[in-house]
């Protein structure tokens, strides 16, 4: 999404600078590259992408996350310059106006935004600007193990046992053939690991909150991908490939034992039971980053930590399907801070049914209504 505003305001020959915490663009992508999409080319890359950067494969075919990360570097080619890779932003305010003040004011639109950064030398610096889109996404920023959404007991000593990214079985299956993982979470990407676990031969224990999880089905599914995903996830529930589900339970704690990973879950009713694993995968989710703009007049939802707005607009959406999902117009994606916009994934706080195809519309939707109120540099 980032790339799609960026590719926006560089064809209206606005000043436009990405910055990409990532070695590379799409760093997000990347990290779960050997992943394929449900959806194919047509619904993963925008008209617009299409028509200044071309696209070579059948648009019918599902890309993985690699092959999409190649397409969006011919984007990043295009923009040159302008992308900043290895460079973070780690905060962002207005210039000399603390976060309570000129409330309501046209005063505070009329102060440019200051933005702390740092680069791949680390040294911080600051920049300014006079639109700010934050499309940092969330797949950087995963959830805890632990119930209730905070860690578990001890997850934090042992947070760097805990995979918390799709992991790539098929990179290096002996690291998993014949070992015990205990694998959390019940979405896709859960089931994508516990599909590609239980090929290599890996012992799972499938632990899951819902006493009888659904598997995120979708009747009469139009994506073949998705319908194979959730068939496998259902065989694997039942037994098949030596997988144990785990219904109904969540982590209360983790221990270190002789080199291993004690785990201790506990069910709705309060039974506890312990397993003793080598691995620990946990696919509990992401939500994006709010500090980043701590010192911005966001209105943020008290639930999904989403924009108030489109969050409102989401509401009893949560388990829809995706694809019925739609940019839902550019008032919801305002904020108190003027000319600041939250976009792509990361406007969708804990929902998950964001489709790549919004972002490219949320993109419209805002570069129309700063073409239309003049909001542009002059």
């Amino acid at each position: 999404t980032g790339l799609e505003a960026a590719l926006a305001a560089f064809q209206r020959g606005w000043e436009v600078t990405v910055y990409e915490s990532a070695p590379h663009v799409a760093g997000h992508v990347r990290a779960w590259g050997h992943v394929q999409l449900f959806t194919p080319w047509s619904m993963s890359v925008s008209p617009r992408t299409v028509a200044a950067v071309g696209l070579a494969p059948a648009l019918d075919a599902c890309p993985s996350g690699d092959e999409l990360a190649e397409h969006l570097d011919r984007v990043a080619t295009l923009l040159g310059d302008r992308v900043l890779t290895s460079t973070r932003v780690h905060a962002v305010a207005r210039d000399g106006l603390l976060k309570s003040e000129e409330i309501g004011s046209d005063a505070r639109g009329a102060r440019a935004f200051r933005l702390l950064v740092s680069g791949p030398d680390g040294e911080e610096r600051f920049e300014r600007a006079d639109v700010v889109l934050d499309c940092t996404g969330t797949y950087s920023n995963p959830q805890p193990t632990g119930a209730g959404g905070i860690p578990a007991r001890g997850e934090r000593r042992m947070s760097d046992r805990i995979v918390r990214q799709i992991p790539d079985v098929a990179e290096d299956p002996a690291r998993w053939r014949g070992r015990d993982v205990l694998l959390v979470g019940a979405g896709n990407s859960a089931q994508t690991a516990a599909r590609d676990l239980a090929g290599v031969g890996a012992r799972v224990v499938w632990a899951v909150r819902s006493e009888d999880p659904t598997w995120g089905a979708v009747a009469d599914d139009v994506l073949p991908s998705r319908a194979a995903l959730v068939a496998s996830s259902r065989r694997l529930a039942a037994g098949a490939d030596g997988v144990e589900l785990a219904a109904g339970v969540v982590v209360e704690q983790l221990a270190e034992v002789d080199g291993r990973l004690r785990v201790g879950l506990i069910a709705r009713d309060g039974s506890r039971r312990e397993v003793d694993v080598d691995e620990v995968v946990s696919m509990t989710g992401a939500v994006g980053d709010a500090s980043i703009y701590r010192q911005l007049q966001v209105h943020e939802c008290y639930a999904t930590e989403g924009p108030i707005g489109l969050a409102a607009t989401l509401l009893g959406s949560a388990g829809g399907d995706c694809l019925a999902q739609e940019a839902a117009g550019i008032d919801v994606l305002r904020n108190p801070e003027p000319r600041f916009f939250v976009l792509g994934m990361k406007s969708y706080g804990r929902n998950s049914t964001f489709l790549l195809r919004v972002g490219w519309e949320q993109v419209e939707e805002v570069f129309t209504a700063l073409d239309s109120e003049l909001l542009v540099p002059a």
